[in-house]
């Protein structure tokens, strides 16, 4: 259930905290719209159908049959308290932190997606302009936003950068089983390799040898052969010292980060000797 108390009956108070929680970040970038989306959808509604929505927040599913309708806009307007309350328990983070709490915080922060997908999508026959800041039908919506889409085409969708290795088979090992990474064996196009995803990461492992092969910092002013960038750092450096990867240089405490002249990171080794960087996940990266 909630970790945040939300009023029994006061809507307004309810949508200043999840406005609090929004703003102070770690969400999707479109959250504060679907605020006011739903905001404005409930603004329409006569008191008795708001009172039953702060009902339904609350569990009360015996509603009238008049709800019925309106019922998407309650289950909306639940998920979205829901979503701003996790957001809530992940900013509060134990000074001795367990096992047990990171695999909840982890399966928290993965429940997240779940609520991001319904954002800004329309609903009751309406959806949001967020350029006019207004509600609009949504089949004539749906019509402009086709065109723009069809004008804004990406021809690069992702990057996935080269490890040379000695053995690329040893180095998928490594990220499979000490760093949670799956890997798909390319043998047969130009360039035979390995790729290796997790999340939103991807790498190639190609066999080479020679300096290409070495890691970066054998050349000057190079100190990272790999920047990942992680919402959670705490909970990924957890994980790999709990999995034997060899920590080269530990994540600071948050308080002492607050101060510091660069971003909060960890290094961790590679079975290559590469030395990869993660750092926070900046908010407007």
């Amino acid at each position: 259930m909630y970790t945040t108390r939300y009023p029994e009956h006061d809507i307004n108070v309810a949508f200043d905290m999840i406005e609090k929680t929004l703003v102070a970040g770690g969400c999707a970038e479109n959250s504060l719209h679907e605020m006011m989306f739903v905001n404005k959808l409930f603004a329409a509604l006569p008191p008795e159908a708001v009172e039953y929505g702060m009902r339904f927040l609350h569990g009360n599913t015996d509603l009238p049959s008049s709800c019925t309708e309106i019922m998407p806009l309650y289950i909306r307007f639940k998920s979205l308290c829901e979503y701003c309350s996790k957001l809530d328990s992940l900013k509060n983070i134990p000074d001795n932190i367990t096992m047990d709490q990171i695999k909840k915080r982890s399966e928290v922060m993965q429940s997240l997606d779940t609520h991001e997908k319904a954002f800004l999508m329309p609903l009751l026959g309406y959806t949001y302009n967020m350029d006019g800041d207004k509600l609009e039908d949504a089949k004539d919506a749906e019509e402009v936003t086709t065109e723009e889409q069809g004008s804004t085409l990406h021809l690069m969708n992702a990057a996935a950068p080269v490890f040379v290795c000695k053995n690329p088979l040893d180095t998928s090992l490594f990220y499979e089983t000490k760093c949670g990474f799956k890997s798909v064996h390319l043998s047969d196009e130009s360039m035979p390799h390995i790729r290796i995803t997790r999340d939103n990461i991807c790498f190639i492992l190609c066999e080479g040898s020679g300096t290409a092969a070495s890691p970066l910092r054998t050349y000057t002013n190079i100190k990272y052969d790999f920047y990942i960038y992680a919402s959670e750092p705490f909970m990924l450096q957890n994980e790999l010292k709990t999995n034997g990867v060899k920590i080269i240089e530990e994540l600071p405490d948050a308080k002492e980060a607050v101060n510091a002249s660069t971003n909060r990171q960890f290094v961790f080794e590679d079975t290559d000797g590469r030395h990869i960087c993660v750092s926070q996940l900046l908010e407007d990266f």
